[in-house]
């Protein structure tokens, strides 16, 4: 443990951490995070459902306005890695191939109306780079992708943040009311405002709806200390500590504050056109009514729990079956019932970076489905990530209620011994980070699961510039 100054104790104490949290970081560093001890993939007939049929979709749409629903998006990441490229180019001065594609196609992304307002004239390609992700010009590499233009269509542009509010309007709404939580950037607040303030009116007209918006940010608590490369703590130039973002799982705080009966997850990046949205809007009202049916069979099953008329043996194959939890001491059902449910949609793997879906084996030697990140895999096991038949793409809906209506405690139900150290780098010094894995992974390890499939149609992210070029991001 080193000796931390008065004026460390009160950084870490402004965080909302003290010396024993940042003692256990420091120890987590040395000691590192046990990988996941992966027993076989999921697929179809083990572990992962076929795309159920109509009659969920139908259940969802004719019951939805019974629930309060929230469409949940962490939107706080900034696009710097979107640019990487061409930062680089911006740096070397030699062309690479993605900016190269950039200049080639430059009046086909739905930013150049902007971008050609501000671009001198005679611009050089180095000018129509630094002006599109410069300070001198639109400022792309420093904004959130939530605030980009990503769509053009006849006559007007949409932002990442307004195809959410139309993709909200056309699957999450309830009693013609779209609430909708961004997480986002304490910088970025009066960006997104400003836009919000700009197309809510028009989209309450054009869709019929009345827009609840809500925001919130990563609390400073779930900050992680950084360290050297040999675990001692990583100071800035200033002589302070250097906190950072402990990754997508430290959003558990904002899910657990949202009011909702069922709630929709969705990365901010993977949104298509509204003229190819059929499919997402179809595959989410079956993700919603498979959620909804699963639900009420639990419910239903703990309420006879409850009065002493359960048939335990059913119960038992029921959590086998549709819960992927095997062999459930008689003991150990109530409490298995009685957690959180999500419902996850996966597609095909088709080699994206990223997790997938998988039966894990815990330390008390129960198996379970989890959605493991690359992260979380020993690297002599990576290739049985790279081999999986499914891809997680980030799409769940979530139930968060217990039977009796009281929200559960999300924080509960983290397994908190997940996580892993990367590399990285602060003004080119190199430093080593922690990382909670996603929200969708340790956060939701003790969470009930289902798993589906649904069509690669459905995903359409946008994880470097010229992705926002490809058919899947056209408008016609």
């Amino acid at each position: 443990m080193p000796n931390f100054t008065e004026n460390d104790i009160q950084q870490i104490n402004k965080h909302g951490l003290n010396i024993d949290t940042i003692a256990q970081q420091l120890h987590d560093f040395e000691t590192g995070f046990p990988f996941s001890d992966i027993v076989s993939p999921a697929i179809i007939g083990h572990g992962l459902r076929p795309s159920p049929a109509d009659t969920y979709a139908k259940l969802y749409r004719e019951n939805r306005d019974k629930y309060k629903i929230v469409k949940f998006v962490p939107a706080s990441g900034a696009a710097t890695r979107m640019f990487k490229d061409l930062f680089e180019y911006l740096s070397t001065g030699e062309m690479n191939q993605t900016t190269q594609t950039v200049l080639d196609n430059l009046t086909e992304f739905a930013f150049y109306d902007d971008l050609k307002q501000i671009l001198p004239e005679n611009a050089t390609a180095h000018d129509t780079i630094e002006y599109l992700v410069g300070k001198c010009g639109l400022n792309y590499g420093a904004l959130p992708k939530a605030l980009l233009q990503f769509h053009k269509y006849d006559g007007f542009c949409r932002t990442a943040l307004a195809e959410h509010l139309a993709e909200g309007a056309q699957y999450a709404k309830s009693n013609n009311t779209v609430n909708i939580h961004f997480t986002v950037s304490p910088e970025h607040i009066d960006g997104f405002n400003k836009i919000l303030a700009k197309i809510i009116p028009d989209f309450e007209s054009d869709f019929g709806v009345k827009y609840n918006i809500s925001m919130s940010t990563q609390k400073p608590e779930t900050d992680t200390i950084a360290v050297n490369m040999d675990n001692t703590p990583f100071r800035n130039d200033d002589g302070s500590l250097l906190f950072r973002p402990a990754g997508h799982g430290a959003l558990i705080e904002n899910l657990n504050d949202i009011d909702a009966d069922i709630i929709f997850i969705k990365n901010i990046d993977n949104v298509c056109p509204e003229t190819a949205r059929a499919d997402t809007i179809y595959h989410k009202e079956l993700l919603a009514g498979t959620l909804i049916d699963t639900q009420n069979k639990i419910f239903e099953y703990l309420r006879q729990l409850d009065n002493g008329t359960a048939n335990i043996a059913e119960i038992q194959a029921f959590i086998s079956e549709n819960l992927g939890i095997v062999d459930t001491p008689e003991s150990d059902i109530k409490k298995i019932l009685n957690r959180p449910l999500r419902v996850c949609g996966m597609i095909r793997n088709t080699g994206e970076p990223g997790g997938g879906p998988f039966w894990v084996r815990a330390a008390d030697g129960t198996k379970s489905l989890q959605i493991v990140e690359p992260g979380q895999i020993a690297p002599e096991n990576i290739n049985i990530l790279k081999h999986g038949e499914f891809f997680s793409p980030t799409d769940l809906a979530c139930g968060v209620r217990d039977w009796r209506g009281n929200k559960f405690n999300l924080t509960e139900f983290v397994d908190k011994n997940t996580g892993f150290i990367s590399d990285k780098s602060k003004n080119g010094r190199p430093l080593r980070a922690m990382e909670r894995p996603g929200l969708w992974n340790g956060a939701m390890a003790k969470w009930n699961t289902v798993f589906i499939e649904t069509p690669s149609s459905t995903f359409t992210p946008v994880k470097v510039i010229s992705d926002l070029i490809k058919p899947t991001h056209k408008s016609n």
